[in-house]
């Protein structure tokens, strides 16, 4: 998560808004994790995995969504990526220019 949390403290002064969500987690262990890990940004939890997998189809971890500032899905993104590439903060930068 260290890429992750770059981009976010680079972009967020730009608008980037980012959100962590776990899922069918128990509190204290999401708690514990996000400290442990240094996550920067906010971290929601849906312990009944009702929201996430329900209504957005995330049925395993990591998922990555991106929505644009009007609400509107852009891209969704399945697995593991390198948020460090040129061409992640391409996409991130991209989308904060729309309006």
């Amino acid at each position: 998560m260290p890429p992750v949390n770059r981009l976010y403290a680079e972009l967020q002064k730009k608008g980037l808004a980012l959100l962590l969500v776990s899922f069918r987690e128990d509190a204290a262990l999401v708690k514990r994790v996000a400290r442990e890990r240094g996550y920067v940004a906010p971290v929601l939890l849906d312990a009944s995995g009702d929201v996430t997998g329900r209504l957005y189809g995330v049925w395993g971890p990591p998922t990555a969504y991106v929505v644009d500032r009007q609400g509107r899905l852009l891209a969704r993104l399945l697995g593991g990526h390198d948020w460090k590439s040129p061409a992640a903060r391409r996409l991130l930068e991209a989308v904060l220019e729309l309006r």
